[in-house]
């Protein structure tokens, strides 16, 4: 009560109602998890357990095959969704694959937007995301060929810039094969017997760090086994809320009104509601009590199929807190300013394109979705629709956000460059680059 009267403060002096602060809230807490993780949780989970069937050899064939890298990223970031995009991520920051695959796995990203068009219009779907494939394949390679890693990044700043500090964050190019990361954790990281990084090492147990460990570690055995129990609640809401969200997309992304009967709407409420409630508990405290699931990093094998499904409700559980902040910062953006971004795209000219790329800089699929059915509506024409199919990184960002925000700063800046010159090529040379191309 008392955070929500705070929050009812904050919104007079930001001309927002109360109310509308506690809708945005409670809204963007359930539908981020229905629209977003539950589809994220289900392809986490086929590619782990896939790793775990196979012994790694998925990983092991990237790492032996690097002219293969751009494409097969491609080829991730083109499954409907962003869980295929979110398992490249941490093969960057182990530095298994390219900045170019990367690049590649972000442009050609459809994101969960992609539901929405291949339910509404499949035809434009084939066609946009067909153009963002090719893009993103000829874009990572010659990111790749030339050397465009945040390592020339780094050099082209230091000739125009005297550096801030002494130390910061140390980076490497694409040719040297790693990622921007903190010197300290390079130094701790661990290495497997190829000399591949295993992710960041947390170095000593010393500090506040260490203590909560030790805390942590003499606790009572029934919150390990609360926490375990509340692992298996999420991945019954999961599945739950994966139903709802199907179903939301087969009904045309209807609005969905706060219900809790037995229906439809009250699905997808309660999934959505119970599933962030406990993305967030295991995300920030159950973690601490039945392991970490390695979030944010690719496991080379598993030693249990349970074990699996826990890796992939880490992993999902951390999207979904960076995918609520984004939904948070977008709908509480929207009202408080007054300016819906996607409406942009839908002026006329060659700004429509610009305008789709630039709202794919924006990360997660909110911004993307609304977006999407926009178009279904008839408001903005094809190019946009295929600007912000290249430009979006949907949620595969968050990952690479949370470890490596330098790379994830510079490789979405890096899709929006293709995403520009596609756009604004099909405005001008293609004739059915117009508005309710591919609807039904």
């Amino acid at each position: 009560m008392i955070r929500l009267w705070i929050l009812a403060v904050f919104s007079d002096a930001l001309n927002i109602t109360g109310q509308q602060a506690v809708d945005i809230l409670i809204f963007s807490l359930r539908d981020g998890f229905v629209q977003v993780s539950a589809f994220v949780a289900i392809t986490v989970l086929i590619f782990s357990y896939i790793q775990y069937v196979t012994g790694g050899r998925i990983v092991s064939y990237l790492e032996s095959n690097e002219r293969m890298q751009p494409l097969a990223g491609a080829l991730l970031g083109l499954t409907p969704g962003c869980g295929g995009a979110i398992i490249a991520m941490p093969l960057y920051i182990r530095g298994t694959i390219s900045f170019g695959t990367v690049v590649a796995t972000l442009a050609a990203t459809a994101g969960d937007s992609a539901f929405v068009i291949l339910a509404l219009a499949p035809e434009a779907a084939l066609y946009a995301y067909g153009l963002a494939f090719i893009s993103a394949v000829l874009f990572g390679y010659a990111i790749d060929i030339w050397g465009l890693g945040v390592g020339r990044v780094d050099e082209a700043v230091a000739r125009v810039s005297q550096p801030m500090t002494d130390g910061g964050f140390t980076t490497t190019n694409v040719a040297d094969g790693g990622p921007s990361i903190p010197e300290y954790q390079r130094t701790n990281s661990h290495c497997d017997s190829n000399g591949h990084r295993q992710g960041h090492g947390t170095g000593s147990r010393t500090g506040l760090h260490g203590r909560i460990d030790d805390a942590v570690e003499t606790v009572s055995p029934a919150m390990r086994r609360f926490s375990h129990g509340v692992h298996v609640l999420w991945w019954a809401v999961a599945v739950a809320g994966l139903v709802a969200g199907v179903l939301y997309l087969a009904r045309g992304a209807p609005e969905v009104p706060l219900e809790f009967r037995p229906t439809f709407f009250g699905l997808f409420t309660v999934a959505g509601l119970v599933g962030t409630s406990a993305s967030f508990y295991l995300h920030f405290v159950g973690r601490r009590f039945i392991g970490e699931g390695d979030a944010g990093r690719v496991r080379d094998d598993f030693a249990s199929t349970y074990e699996t499904f826990q890796h992939a409700a880490m992993e999902t559980s951390m999207v979904t807190v960076w995918v609520i902040g984004a939904y948070l910062i977008y709908e509480y953006g929207i009202v408080i300013f007054n300016v819906e971004i996607a409406a942009v795209a839908a002026a006329a000219g060659v700004l429509a394109p610009f305008g789709g790329a630039l709202l794919g800089l924006i990360p997660g699929c909110a911004p993307q979705i609304v977006f999407a059915g926009i178009y279904a509506e008839g408001g903005i024409p094809f190019s946009a629709l295929t600007a912000n199919a290249i430009s979006q990184d949907g949620d595969a960002l968050f990952p690479l956000m949370a470890i490596d925000m330098k790379a994830a700063i510079v490789a979405t800046i890096y899709t929006t460059i293709p995403a520009l010159i596609v756009g604004v090529a099909l405005y001008y040379v293609w004739p059915f680059a117009s508005f309710g191309f591919g609807v039904l």
